[in-house]
């Protein structure tokens, strides 16, 4: 029995000592671990200490920005340092790219804290196991802390400040925004940071819709994205790519197929332009708010590269150092939604980088419709009044039509579709030139003249300076009843303006012609000939070619936009030949069918306005009488000249109410003055009256301001504006 119960204590002996043993070794290594612990925490500390906060405003700086009124990019510039680095977020990438970058780099990255423990293990082991470093353990944060470090040192004291900075990150962001800053900052060859600069470079694409192939190239890149650079290295880079799908099968991110179909996918073999849409405006807007890292337009992109290419395609076919300009406008807000400064932005045989839509150019003969329609508000004339087109001779001054010829008598609707240029002169002697270019001050267009001269008729036929986006404004204001609007490239003004009124208050103070005679414009443009193959009566246009065959013009609008277009030299050569009806009006039609495919209707003339023949109209307005008023105002007169004694002019009239009818009362409107018949205009329209009576019954329809006309038989005109309340 005893000998038994030796035998048995002696068996148990040597399994107490190896538990013994492993008790004290636990304890051992968790001491060593605290003290490793303990000591690695005061070392990250000092180390903490030692680097600062981390320098997270020296990468601050993104790629300015450009981009549309949908937020698609128009164009970007490179940082003060000459690098891509557009700003990027995770909401901004492709779902695959970020599965396959967490599959790739760091499966746990949601979960540890800068630092994976389990990452660094695998990675000894497998150095132990195969002599060499098979798989690092850097994570992400790891990561973004060398890049925002800018060091990649490979030592352990590199590794170690690694770490630090990454659990500092970890305590100052948040996941997301850490990710946000590798996605911005990685590097992926050359000048090239953050995957949305390597999407666009690499694919020409936004990375939010990624191929699984392309995803996985720009997780490959920034491991050595020089090595790799698919423009310089496509078998470098197609080999890394393979890596990467390999792994992420692996990690079960991917199935073999798609991964089998990505490895199938071509690999890029050079770099991409990044884009540069309306790039003359984008360098206006960049150069007018310095500061501003993102600028968003009203441009359409879709719009803006259909013009530019419509713009190079045409020029192309017109002959060498050519160049053209198009400027497009939603002119029922004001917003610019295309706006093409040159045939080509890179092109120095066509000066492209000049921006013709800004170039004070002649107007040629675009500026004859408000010619004609100053004459409509002032009651002078009518569409349908006969006017002679005959040689007329101005002084000194002898105008001449363009094909020298003469047609006679003929309407002023005929004057102004077959754009001659003796009848408009005759029209804006009568109105007067300084007339004209007051109402174009008053417009806010640029209406350059030469140093120290005085307007003369000469304006009518293009001899005043204008910019193309004049020009389109000028138009925009026709197609809007003759209302005043303010053009507008930033997004952010439009509906400031209208939260502001300042739409309203553009419309009312602004204003361009009455509704009468801007109704009477559009009636006359929209039956121009179109050019060939265009369908006709759908848009309003005028084309215009200056002095020299310098500069070819048409604007014209529909319901909804106004487009300008010029093609000529921008060195202001002359191009025999270039004329505005062959050069620049098949361009105007092309832009408006690649704008929109269906065009919105023609503004109707307003009910006030006169839509008679001829034959029908009051006997002053039959035939233009402008010489005979000319020379009433530049001479003494004969006869007592017609002239309104009541209302006064810049009088209030109280509209009385009728008690019976409860309508308001008419108003007697009285004349002095003048040969009979007479007639009468409420805001250039004709109303009915007796022609031989010096008085007219009015029932005004509305109240506000009014302008009263009278005409008499041998055309001397007085007027009066009145207000009704």
């Amino acid at each position: 029995m005893c000998a038994s119960h030796v035998a048995n204590t002696d068996d148990r002996s040597p399994r107490l000592y190896w538990r013994q043993r492993l008790a004290w070794s636990v304890v051992a290594i968790a001491v060593v671990i605290g003290i490793t612990t303990i000591a690695l925490s005061f070392a990250v500390r000092n180390t903490q200490n030692s680097l600062g906060p981390p320098p997270l405003n020296t990468i601050a700086e993104v790629s300015k920005t450009v981009i549309d009124r949908n937020g698609r990019l128009l164009r970007a510039y490179t940082t003060t340092d000459g690098r891509w680095r557009l700003p990027v977020t995770h909401k901004d990438v492709d779902s695959k790219y970020l599965k396959l970058l967490f599959a790739f780099e760091d499966r746990r990255y949601w979960q540890h804290g800068g630092v994976d423990p389990w990452a660094i293990l695998r990675a000894a082991q497998q150095f132990f196991t195969n002599g060499r470093i098979v798989s690092g353990a850097s994570t992400i944060t790891m990561q973004v802390a060398r890049l925002v470090d800018r060091k990649h040192e490979r030592t352990a004291g590199g590794k170690f400040r690694q770490i630090a900075r990454a659990w500092q990150l970890e305590d100052k962001l948040s996941k997301s925004e850490i990710l946000d800053l590798y996605l911005r900052l990685a590097p992926f060859g050359g000048n090239i940071e953050g995957a949305r600069a390597a999407s666009l470079a690499y694919f020409g694409k936004e990375p939010k819709h990624l191929s699984v192939g392309q995803a996985a190239l720009l997780v490959a890149l920034p491991q050595s994205p020089e090595r790799r650079r698919p423009d310089r290295h496509t078998a470098a880079a197609r080999k890394a790519r393979a890596h990467v799908l390999a792994t992420a099968v692996a990690a079960g991110a991917i199935t073999k197929a798609e991964a089998r179909r990505a490895r199938s996918e071509s690999v890029p073999n050079r770099r991409l332009q990044f884009p540069k849409f309306s790039a003359h405006l984008a360098d206006a807007e960049l150069a007018a708010r310095p500061a501003l890292a993102q600028h968003r337009l009203t441009i359409d992109r879709n719009a803006q590269a259909q013009l530019e290419q419509l713009v190079k395609q045409h020029t192309t076919a017109l002959g060498s150092k050519l160049s053209a300009a198009i400027v497009a406008i939603d002119h029922t807000i004001g917003e610019v939604i295309a706006l093409v400064g040159s045939a080509d932005y890179l092109d120095a045989s066509r000066l492209g980088a000049i921006d013709m839509t800004q170039a004070v150019r002649s107007p040629g003969s675009t500026l004859k419709p408000l010619i004609y329609g100053l004459g409509f508000e002032a009651g002078l004339i009518h569409p349908e009044t006969l006017i002679e087109d005959r040689p007329t001779r101005f002084g000194h001054y002898a105008p001449k039509n363009f094909d020298k010829g003469y047609s006679g008598t003929i309407t002023i609707r005929h004057a102004l579709a077959q754009s001659l240029n003796i009848p408009a002169v005759k029209v804006l002697h009568a109105v007067g030139p300084a007339k004209l270019v007051a109402r174009l001050r008053r417009f806010e267009t640029t209406a350059a003249l030469p140093a120290d001269t005085e307007p003369s008729l000469a304006v009518g036929l293009g001899g005043i300076g204008l910019k193309l986006v004049d020009l389109a404004k000028l138009y925009a204001g026709l197609a809007r009843g003759g209302e005043g609007i303010t053009l507008t490239h930033r997004f952010d003004e439009v509906a400031k303006r209208f939260l502001t009124g300042a739409v309203a208050k553009d419309a009312l103070q602004k204003r361009l012609l009455s509704p009468v005679a801007a109704g009477y414009i559009t009636d006359i443009l929209k039956d121009a000939p179109p050019p060939p193959n265009a369908k006709p009566g759908q848009i309003a246009y005028k084309t215009g070619t200056s002095y020299g065959y310098r500069d070819a013009l048409a604007i014209g609008f529909d319901g909804r936009h106004t487009i300008a277009v010029w093609v000529g030299r921008a060195d202001g050569s002359s191009t025999p030949g270039l004329l505005g009806r062959t050069a620049a009006a098949p361009i105007l039609f092309d832009a408006f069918a690649r704008i929109s495919s269906k065009r919105s209707p023609l503004p109707t003339p307003p009910r006030a306005a006169l839509m008679v023949s001829g034959t029908d109209l009051p006997p002053p307005l039959k035939r233009f009488r402008g010489d005979v008023l000319a020379t009433s105002i530049r001479g003494p007169f004969l006869e007592t000249p017609v002239s309104i004694s009541f209302p006064p002019d810049r009088s209030q009239l109280a509209r009385n109410i009728d008690i019976e009818s409860e309508a308001p009362e008419p108003v007697l409107l009285r004349a002095e003055g003048g040969s009979l018949p007479l007639t009468w205009l409420v805001n250039g329209a004709p109303i009915n009256s007796a022609p031989h009576n010096r008085h007219v019954v009015w029932k005004p329809a509305g109240s506000g301001f009014v302008k009263l006309t009278v005409i008499d038989a041998k055309g001397h005109v007085d007027r009066v504006t009145v207000r009704l309340q």
